[in-house]
């Protein structure tokens, strides 16, 4: 650590009695916020906080704006499991507007994508993409596509190989079945496999959200995954889960 940050850090220490957990080069968590390292000096994405520390520039990376967020700060597991290496190439599925998408790359391209990192995020929303594409214009290593998850093979062009990173956001039907699917096609063996799933886009049976997401979890398990954890979001993101699991050593 910088003498820089040792310093901020100890001032943050003083005042709030909050301890510094680094993930990686650009992404911090210090007492209950976590940071990136802005990779576009001076621009926002979500109105976020910004703070100067460590000769940059770091983006607060709330927890009520991003579900990956919100899972790395409740984790029980090594936070730093959750992201996908710095320079390698992940996949997002359900982009959206790309408020996750920024943080992630901050994390795994920096600044002019100086560590060289990829990062495929996928939607079906034409207003989605252009935020997307705005995003990307500024930030290489984005690669957005707009493409329907339901369709995988529509993905193949953009992707060099497999993946060790797959993360899905989708709000519909079926999203167990997508994700595996999906991770069929492009993760890697013992990728990481991180699903969103969101109670109220399925038909929940009489056990409710919590029986849902366990459910889900031994679809995974029967696929040969490992189930890592199952995070609860709730106060964050309501009605809304994310599962963290590693896929099985040989591929389908």
């Amino acid at each position: 650590m910088s003498r820089r940050l040792q310093k901020f850090v100890s001032v943050i220490q003083n005042l709030r009695g909050d301890e510094l957990n680094r993930l990686s080069p650009s992404a911090i968590v210090i007492g209950r916020k976590l940071w990136t390292e802005n990779a576009v000096p001076g621009c926002r994405v979500r109105g976020e906080g910004l703070r100067k520390m460590e000769g940059g520039e770091w983006r607060n990376w709330s927890p009520r704006h991003s579900k990956l967020a919100a899972g790395i700060l409740r984790t029980k597991q090594d936070p730093e499991l959750l992201l996908p290496l710095q320079g390698s190439q992940a996949l997002y599925l359900g982009a959206g507007h790309g408020t996750t998408v920024s943080h992630i790359h901050d994390h795994m391209c920096g600044v002019s994508n100086q560590h060289g990192g990829s990062l495929i995020a996928v939607d079906i929303s034409p207003r989605c993409m252009r935020d997307l594409v705005t995003l990307a214009k500024k930030r290489p290593g984005i690669f957005p596509v707009l493409a329907d998850v339901r369709n995988p093979e529509s993905l193949r062009p953009w992707l060099n190989g497999r993946v060790n990173w797959i993360f899905q956001d989708v709000s519909q039907a079926g999203q167990v079945e997508l994700f595996l699917e999906a991770a069929k096609h492009y993760l890697a063996p013992q990728g990481i496999a991180l699903l969103s799933l969101k109670s109220a886009s399925e038909r929940i049976a009489a056990g409710g959200a919590d029986e849902h997401y366990e459910s889900a979890a031994n679809a995974l398990q029967s696929s040969g995954f490992d189930v890592l954890e199952i995070i609860q979001l709730k106060g964050w993101e309501e009605q809304h889960a994310l599962i963290v699991a590693r896929s099985p050593k040989s591929s389908a």
